[in-house]
């Protein structure tokens, strides 16, 4: 290291000061499951009290690919 690129300590303290993590914020849906803030339910795909994302169908389609990804001869 050249000395020309030395920082002091508090120069790299107060670099470091915002490095801290914060824990994501969470409420609780009306089904009773955690989520994160100004988000979708991902498990009753509730928003403010509408369903906005089709759990079962989201759920049919991830099955029916996942079928068809296991049988590649059926196409």
């Amino acid at each position: 290291m050249v000395v020309r690129m030395r920082h002091t300590r508090a120069h790299t303290a107060n670099r470091r000061s915002h490095h801290a993590l914060v824990a994501p914020r969470t409420s609780k849906c009306e089904c009773g499951a955690m989520r994160s803030s100004h988000r979708a339910c991902a498990t009753c795909g509730k928003y403010r009290g509408r369903v906005v994302i089709d759990v079962v169908a989201k759920q049919a389609r991830k099955a029916k690919k996942a079928k068809a990804k296991a049988t590649p001869d059926s196409k």
